[in-house]
């Protein structure tokens, strides 16, 4: 079985960013899932070099289009190394260029095919003909009407929607592809497989196509275009750069070149599953497919088409903003790892996600430092104090089984074993879905009931009495196994943190090489000898991070400047947060900056107790997933009782202001709804289960 996966090849006139890094990120997942499970995999990643943007480049930077092509690339190369995405990281098998020898020579196979095949509907598939339009050089594509804006004085040109530049008036003798004769064909497709992913990009595809397709030019003449492949048996006419970019994918495993084919496997490997972003879509799902079915060669096994990244107002993401990632700032204050799982975790697949620097550090203090941290970093602090640093005995007595449930300790082992494989299975399913953030709340589900585990067993307080000793070997050798199958199941968001939570379980397999299917319940032998023991992910100091953030981005620069890439996964967004709307009489509307000074998190309700003489207060500790707990003062008490709340989960508001009630300090509000004519308070809480420590948003 094999299995091959690509990114778009990235337009090589401009510097990396962090549209190109995400689409990276979910290749390089997807390629470590399928490995890890023995599916051979073959991961692509590269860039487009050829066209008129890249000889553009050039002369603004005093070099020929190959070192132009040649600079950015390096960038590109540092960038993948820098997040662990290269081969030499188990990552990308190979870096693509359309410059390379062999890509030439598989190109001009494609191209011949194309020109001796015939249409679905018995007309030649490509043709000679004359072009007059407008054309965006960023883009590499001629645009319609609803496709730029009209200039105010009807003597300038229009401008593209998507870069905002001026677009070039082209007319000249061009080679047009037939397209206009598949679109039959092409809805065929769409119906009879799931093609393109997700639904709503599948509709927007085929509302496309059956909205009438037009010819489309696929060459330049030289005089144009030099920069660019010849067009084979015409060498006055060079190929347009969408052709020849996409043809990449099969060209990188020996289409058309015997060598390489030798090296990767066309037969092998093909067909692909592309991932793209989704402002890249109608090249991948309409002229792609289409220029395969002309030359007769099997198509794609899907088009995934991804969001964007808007910052966390909403707003598109831009230089003149002042509201962009920098990869270099990334790199320096974040473990990648958690980049990789923030990606992975924050974007539901298919949608735009936020990203912003503050919330990828609350994102890794609570659910990486305070979630799966913690849960290793107590788990095997225990077993080095109460069990010498090895692994416990899993076995407990039928008279220790009922006490031992009592404190929360699930004893029978089909049972845990079942929950376990339940979460294993939905998270294969899930990440096989590309639901990428829906199988991690999945693995984070687990994360958070054997911390509720331990701390509902209090393993500190069974070591003070020797008569519940199997208790505490039992609680302590469940949370070790699960951070056994916990690391395998990570393995492909977080690889680094998978390695270095076996290594200090004290196990020596390579888990990149454990499919997670294989897992059993109870394979973690007793009197394994646990190893030095780390922090996961030490917590991030936010105010210090942030500050640095800061003064750093103020000093970046330095690079020479060069126009957005085209083809890429650059974020995009209309910078609005919503539709307008009429403001409604009597509503206080504020503003999504109001909204976001507001720091709601996810805590767990620890203690809970009477405050004398005071007959409406509660004072409660809550853990919202910082090194201790807060306490709270809450109005409360004449509707709950004490004991009633504790391993409640409610939300906190954790930025409010400290004040002091009755002597104690308050750190912090609970959320309740006002229910009734008496105001009853009702808590905020949820049906599924969340991390302590997660935001609200």
């Amino acid at each position: 079985m094999t299995f091959y996966v690509t990114t778009p090849i990235y337009y090589a006139n401009s510097f990396p960013h962090l549209g190109h890094l995400y689409t990276m990120i979910v290749a390089d997942a997807i390629a470590r899932s399928k490995r890890q499970r023995g599916v051979e995999t073959f991961f692509l990643t590269g860039t487009d070099e050829h066209g008129i943007n890249i000889e553009r480049a050039a002369q603004r930077n005093n070099r020929t289009p190959k070192q132009q092509a040649d600079f950015v690339v390096d960038y590109f190369k540092k960038m993948a190394d820098a997040f662990g995405l290269d081969t030499a990281h188990g990552g990308y098998d190979i870096f693509m260029r359309t410059t390379n020898p062999f890509h030439y020579e598989g190109v001009g196979e494609f191209w011949r095919r194309v020109a001796k095949a015939k249409t679905p509907k018995g007309n030649d598939a490509l043709y000679k003909g004359h072009y007059e339009g407008w054309f965006c050089a960023p883009c590499a594509a001629y645009k319609t009407e609803d496709e730029y804006a009209k200039a105010a004085n009807p003597n300038d040109p229009p401008t593209c929607l998507i870069h905002e530049t001026k677009l070039d008036r082209v007319s000249e003798e061009s080679y047009f592809f037939r397209l206009s004769d598949f679109d039959e064909a092409l809805l065929h497709l769409y119906e009879s497989r799931d093609f393109v992913r997700p639904e709503a990009r599948r509709n927007e595809v085929k509302s496309f196509v059956a909205s009438g397709l037009q010819d489309l030019s696929v060459s330049r003449l030289r005089t144009s275009v030099s920069w660019g492949i010849p067009v084979p048996d015409d060498p006055q006419h060079t190929m347009y750069v969408w052709f020849d970019a996409l043809t990449n994918y099969i060209t990188a495993i020996g289409f058309g070149n015997e060598q390489q084919n030798r090296a990767d496997g066309f037969e092998k490997f093909w067909p692909a599953l592309h991932l793209v972003g989704k402002d890249i879509l109608r090249f991948h799902a309409v002229y792609w497919p289409a220029f395969l079915m002309a030359a007769g060669v099997e198509q794609p096994r899907a088009i995934v088409a991804h969001g964007m990244w808007v910052d966390p107002t909403g707003r598109k993401m831009s230089k003149t903003l002042g509201n962009t990632i920098e990869l270099d700032v990334l790199n320096k204050y974040f473990p990648i790892d958690a980049i990789r799982y923030f990606c992975l975790r924050e974007m539901v697949f298919g949608q735009d996600g936020r990203f912003g620097y503050e919330g990828l550090i609350d994102r890794t203090n609570s659910d990486l430092a305070s979630g799966l941290g913690n849960l290793s970093s107590r788990t095997l602090t225990m077993i080095q104090r109460y069990c010498d640093g090895r692994i416990p005995s899993r076995a407990i007595s039928d008279e220790a089984r009922l006490p031992a449930k009592r404190a929360g300790v699930e004893t029978d082992d089909a049972t845990v074993s079942k929950l376990l494989a339940q979460a294993r299975d939905q998270f294969i399913k899930q990440f096989d879905d590309f639901n990428f953030s829906r199988a991690l709340e999945e693995a984070w589900a687990i994360v958070a009931r054997v911390d509720k585990m331990i701390s509902d067993a209090r393993p500190w307080d069974l070591a003070k009495d020797q008569s519940q000793r199997q208790t505490l070997n039992a609680v302590l050798y469940r949370a070790a196994e699960t951070l056994r199958w916990l690391a395998v199941l990570l393995y492909p968001v977080m690889p680094s943190t998978s390695r270095d939570t076996y290594r200090q379980i004290g196990l020596t397999d390579e888990v990149s090489s454990i499919d997670p299917q294989t897992l059993n319940w109870g394979d973690l032998s007793e009197g394994t000898g646990i190893n030095e023991i780390k922090p996961l992910f030490p917590r991030i100091d936010k105010a210090r991070t942030m500050e640095e953030i800061k003064s750093q981005e103020s000093g970046v620069g330095g690079r020479e400047s060069v126009s957005p890439a085209a083809g890429s996964t650059e974020a995009e967004g209309s910078g609005q947060h919503a539709t307008e709307a009429e403001a409604v009489p009597g509503v206080a509307y504020i503003d999504i900056a109001d909204f976001a000074k507001i720091d709601l998190r996810v805590g767990e309700v620890k203690t809970a107790e009477r405050i004398p003489k005071a007959d409406k207060l509660l004072l409660i500790t809550v853990d919202i997933g910082e090194e201790k707990p807060r306490q709270i003062l809450a109005g409360i008490a004449q509707y709950y009782e004490p004991e009633n709340l504790i391993g409640r989960k409610i939300v906190v508001v954790a930025n409010l202001k400290p004040r002091k009630l009755r002597g104690y300090e308050s750190q912090g509000m609970l959320l309740a709804a006002s229910v009734g004519d008496e105001g009853k308070p009702v808590i905020a809480t949820f049906a599924e289960e969340v991390p302590n420590g997660a935001r609200l948003k």
